[in-house]
């Protein structure tokens, strides 16, 4: 009995030493941390980490500046067009007001009632730039269809004097006319301002830069709006031509086409036209968007059509036939193109490997699939220029492949 209780004293005194070596264990590790943390704030301390003051008197030395325009380094200055009223001042002398006049016959369409019907005139509204004149007459450049179909014409100058005019000629292929005043109907006055334009190069033209374009907006007289080129080399697609235009986001409005599009400079590096700028089925109707003919792309014929010369817009291959249709594909396995029944004498196909029975398929890389696909490729043509074909030809029970390249010269 007094041995079980020795026993149990032992086992409490063992009990009690275990927690006391527990608690003492405790005490040790919570003065270690508490050892650390000190030293830790005591290094900070002397390091200045907690002298806030000094931190201010820090952050108030930094001279930390932003980026502007002045300061930042670019490899070439750009042109921001903003004030362009000495450049308005010194070419607005070269544009004109054109007002066509057509006589329109009701009865061509349909019966009159009530004793309604007979011919008017309606009038269209347009612009046009001065660029050349000689002893006997001002020439001026325009959109074709602002002149198109016209019974009359009248051009006013910038002194408001209107005088009557004529056609000297046309490119609907390019949409550009040349548009004449006789200088015996123009007065003195009149003639002392006439000024012609300076013709720039669009070739040299960069999205971006800053342009003005000046032109008889919806036939209120002439306005002036800027912007800058949003792109180079829009497609658009017209009737049976694809022109490459100038993209630009200044309002070009009704009676804006034929006006100059000018660089800073005040040359004309584009003739402006609201055929494509303003027409609500297209997609160049969206606000913002306007468009412009490249002049560097039709200086040449400018310069013919001045000179008497006809546009090359009746550039050919030189080749009479027809489109291969649907039946012709599935009744004879005709590829579908162009199908040549003729070689026109002294045409520009007549020395070249084109034969009667051959297909066109391709012109320049654009599949043959209708007439229009064909015109529009030589639309894009002038004097001189090669088109590139790929033919079919009946090589024994099928049809082989051939590239021809033929110069349009006539």
């Amino acid at each position: 009995m007094k041995k079980e209780i020795l026993e149990e004293k032992k086992l409490e005194e063992e009990i009690i030493t275990t927690k006391n070596s527990h608690k003492l264990l405790k005490i040790i590790v919570i003065l270690v941390i508490i050892i650390i943390l000190g030293l830790g704030v005591f290094i900070c301390y002397k390091n200045g980490v907690f002298d806030f003051s000094k931190k201010k008197e820090e952050n108030a030395k930094t001279n930390i500046k932003l980026k502007h325009s002045g300061t930042a380094k670019v490899k070439s200055e750009g042109v921001y067009v903003t004030d362009v009223s000495d450049v308005v001042e010194e070419v607005m002398p070269s544009i004109v007001a054109i007002t066509s006049k057509s006589i329109i016959d009701s009865r061509s369409y349909g019966p009159s009632f009530f004793g309604y019907g007979g011919q008017y005139k309606t009038e269209g509204a347009g612009s046009g730039i001065i660029v050349a004149e000689d002893d006997n007459n001002v020439y001026i450049l325009t959109n074709y269809h602002v002149v198109k179909g016209s019974d009359e014409l009248s051009v006013k100058f910038n002194d408001d004097s209107s005088y009557d005019a004529g056609i000297k000629g046309t490119s609907e292929r390019k949409d550009i006319a040349i548009v004449y005043v006789s200088k015996k109907l123009i007065k003195e006055s009149t003639l002392k301002e006439v000024k012609i334009a300076t013709i720039g190069s669009s070739d040299e033209l960069k999205v971006g830069n800053g342009i003005i374009a000046i032109g008889n907006a919806l036939g209120y007289g002439q306005s002036v709006t800027t912007g800058v080129v949003s792109a180079l080399n829009r497609e658009i697609e017209t009737d049976d031509y694809v022109e490459e235009m100038i993209q630009i986001d200044a309002a070009i409005n009704g009676g804006n086409s034929g006006g100059a599009l000018l660089n800073s400079k005040g040359e004309v590096v584009g003739i402006n036209t609201a055929k494509y700028s303003s027409n609500s089925s297209s997609f160049s109707s969206v606000e913002g968007m306007g468009f412009a003919i490249p002049i560097s792309d039709v200086e040449d014929i400018i310069t013919s059509l001045i000179n008497g010369k006809d546009d090359d817009k009746s550039l050919t291959i030189g080749v009479e036939g027809y489109m291969t249709n649907s039946g012709d594909i599935s009744s004879y396995g005709l590829p579908t193109g162009f199908y040549i029944s003729s070689i026109v004498k002294g045409g520009n196909a007549e020395d070249t490997e084109l034969e009667i029975g051959n297909i066109i398929t391709e012109a320049d890389g654009t599949k043959i699939t209708s007439l229009s696909d064909l015109r529009k490729v030589l639309g894009k043509k002038n004097k001189g220029d090669t088109i590139k074909l790929k033919v079919k030809y009946v090589k024994g029970q099928e049809y082989a492949e051939k590239e021809i390249s033929i110069k349009l010269e006539k």
